[in-house]
């Protein structure tokens, strides 16, 4: 079972930066793509970023594009979100999730359906 802890979440003003990271551990083999997504009180969860494991794709919600970086680092399991120039609008709890696929049509990495483990949150609050 692969489990996700996410962290770096923080108190940041706006126009600053955070980075997240997201450690994955046991039966890592399995996972093929990461993801990014986000969450505000009475809203559904919203796709920020995608990277496949293996490289050579990644994705990220228009919101985000240009100010968001994903990246990962194999040999640690780990996969980062370089959040910069942030917005007040980009408070919320971010999630990190894990699928065992890849997919050919682009906008399944925009699904929380198609990912298969989650973490539990880190939680970012951009000040105005």
């Amino acid at each position: 079972q692969v489990q996700l802890v996410e962290s770096g979440g923080g108190l940041v003003q706006a126009g600053g930066s955070l980075r997240l990271s997201c450690a994955a551990s046991g039966g890592t083999f399995s996972i093929l793509t990461m993801g990014w997504f986000r969450q505000t009180p009475g809203k559904d969860r919203e796709f920020v970023a995608t990277i496949r494991w293996s490289g050579g794709f990644s994705d990220y919600a228009g919101s985000t594009k240009g100010r968001f970086t994903i990246s990962r680092d194999n040999a640690k399991n780990t996969v980062y979100l370089q959040m910069n120039s942030l917005k007040s609008e980009d408070t919320a709890v971010y999630y990190c999730a894990a699928s065992r696929y890849i997919y050919y049509n682009r906008n399944s990495y925009y699904d929380e359906r198609k990912y298969d483990y989650w973490g539990h949150g880190t939680q970012v609050t951009v000040s105005s």
